[in-house]
């Protein structure tokens, strides 16, 4: 199997497709990235103080070049979510297997960040639908876990759906802050 660092796979179904984030996205990302409701949704455990809230087009460029960067050294995975009716990128989801000295070791992490107008149960669904059924194979962990904050209501009711559950497992930051409220599937 190819791994998906030598060739990043593209999803796609009838509204939805996820290709690799490419500098060309910066207008449309902007625009979920200077979200502030959206903002509030986005899982920055473990990233250094980044909160993901970018407000100018050399901020997000930075930011893509970064992911690029991180895509090169087998970091992670960043891909784009582009909505087909309105033909523009509407989010990211980034994707790596965690290695570490907790309970996520071994596990592919799943980090969602959506323009808040999407921020519904049927088209998170349909966007991590598309993806889900192939990260354990892709990246070869034994579970997948996303975090879900208390407010996101509408990721909880289409997580859950995917069939991931409530861990009470804390993960552990390479700086020793414990992280809370992931949502795990079992291989």
């Amino acid at each position: 199997m190819i791994g998906p660092y030598e060739k990043c796979p593209r999803y796609e179904n009838e509204n939805y497709m996820l290709r690799m984030v490419c500098k060309e996205d910066k207008e449309d990302l902007l625009k979920v990235y200077s979200d502030e409701k959206a903002v509030a949704l986005f899982n920055s455990d473990n990233c250094g103080g980044d909160d993901f809230h970018y407000t100018t087009k050399s901020r997000m460029e930075q930011a893509i070049a970064y992911w690029l960067w991180e895509y090169g050294r087998k970091g992670f995975v960043r891909w784009a979510i582009v909505s087909k009716t309105a033909d523009q990128a509407i989010g990211t989801i980034e994707l790596f297997n965690r290695k570490a000295d907790d309970y996520f070791n071994n596990c592919g992490l799943l980090r969602l960040d959506l323009r808040s107008d999407y921020e519904r149960e049927q088209s998170i669904f349909e966007i991590l639908s598309l993806i889900v059924p192939s990260v354990f194979e892709l990246f070869q962990c034994r579970i997948i876990a996303t975090k879900i904050p208390p407010l996101a209501s509408e990721r909880k009711l289409a997580i859950t759906r995917l069939g991931f559950a409530v861990s009470e497992e804390k993960l552990i930051g390479h700086d020793q802050t414990i992280y809370m409220d992931y949502y795990v599937l079992q291989k």
